[in-house]
């Protein structure tokens, strides 16, 4: 019996990069970004829940330039990731699978994420006013 060489799955360096797939590798990259974000969200909480110190010492690391470089990260990628999921809630009702739609409506979400993070930090560093 003789042994076929069975050929290699293609890899990422043998494909052409294209929109759909540089978004399906960002969904997958914010999301682990926002389980990250999370444990610092939980670090947030508890420290207000325990006051004082605590409290002082987080809103100081999170106020840091590393901190808010981290809070924007999470924030776009917050965005992304919730744009792009309701992208692909609009797939699973049926609508954009056309290729002009669904390139129409991959860049939308990188407009849009840009957009509304920019309006989201507008709005913080301005005090909300």
């Amino acid at each position: 019996m003789t042994h076929r060489e069975r050929p290699l799955s293609p890899h990422l360096q043998v494909y052409r990069w294209q929109i759909t797939m540089t978004m399906s590798i960002l969904h997958r990259a914010t999301g682990i970004a926002l389980s990250v974000g999370a444990f610092v969200l939980l670090w947030w909480l508890l420290a207000v829940a325990q006051g004082g110190d605590a409290y002082a010492a987080v809103a100081a690391c999170l106020a840091s330039p590393v901190g808010m470089v981290a809070a924007f990260g999470f924030s776009l990628a917050l965005v992304y990731h919730l744009l792009n999921g309701i992208r692909h809630l609009l797939w699973d009702a049926g609508w954009g699978f056309d290729i002009p739609d669904v390139y129409r409506s991959g860049y939308a979400v990188f407009g849009l994420t840009v957009v509304l993070t920019a309006a989201i930090w507008f709005v913080a560093l301005r005090g909300g006013a």
